[in-house]
């Protein structure tokens, strides 16, 4: 009871000099990153026909990260749990409303009003990927394409105001949270930190998701390619026979 009450806001806050603990372990840093990059790459292919099987492969590479994501929320670290952060709209308005004062609540894990950018960027690539899996599969209509688009715009606008958020946290803390989320330490506590980085499950991420996109590499479909080259040799024949 008492570590849970501990993870909660913390305001004043007084750390020893120089004092950073884990806070982050690595499946949640290497989370956070591949899911920006996948998301990125996605959004910048997405109207490329010539980068469709990318776009796809990526689309594909999200639904993993966050299913992931879901399962490590319920049985990783102590700050990646969602146990830890989610919290009611009353904690939210609350954080909001001391941060506007210039009174920010300090939280050695995710804040009140983070917390529900994560949960809402889970639910955002959730209906992205399924939506890109049924228009890729000639699933549905236009309403399928539109509700792909929409949530895809509705995600850029989370994102950046995730990142202001962060942005003015990290101001307004004097700690860089940026940094926190690749090297995994925060001021804080020794008391505060986790035990393990779990590396091992950060590495079999790596190794999962290159095995996929591997894979998708391989088995690319090449009938433009060969279709050009038939189509090449069938025009040599005839010309051959003139």
């Amino acid at each position: 009871m008492s570590e849970t009450s501990a993870s909660r806001a913390e305001a004043p806050v007084r750390f020893p000099a120089n004092s950073k603990v884990l806070v982050w372990d690595a499946p949640v840093r290497v989370f956070h990153w591949l899911m920006a990059a996948t998301f990125a790459g996605a959004y910048l292919t997405a109207e490329s026909e010539p980068w469709r099987l990318l776009h796809v492969t990526l689309g594909y590479t999200m639904a993993g990260l966050v299913v992931f994501r879901i399962l490590w929320g319920l049985v990783g670290t102590r700050y990646a749990r969602f146990s830890d952060f989610l919290r009611g709209p009353a904690a939210v308005a609350q954080y909001v409303r001391a941060t506007l004062r210039g009174q920010p609540q300090h939280f050695t894990g995710h804040n009140p009003a983070g917390a529900l950018a994560i949960v809402a960027l889970l639910v955002l690539a959730l209906v992205i990927s399924a939506s890109g899996w049924a228009i890729f599969n000639d699933m549905g209509g236009d309403w399928l394409s539109q509700l792909h688009a929409g949530a895809t715009n509705v995600m850029v606008i989370v994102i950046a105001v995730h990142v202001a958020g962060v942005l003015l946290a990290s101001w307004m803390h004097h700690e860089n949270l940026i940094g926190s989320m690749v090297t995994g330490r925060k001021p804080g506590n020794p008391q505060d930190g986790v035990r393990s980085a779990w590396r091992s499950v950060a590495v079999l991420m790596l190794l999962a998701v290159s095995a996929f996109w591997w894979l998708q590499w391989h088995n690319a479909p090449s009938q433009g390619l060969d279709g050009a080259a038939t189509t090449s040799q069938g025009a040599d024949h005839d010309s051959d026979n003139d």
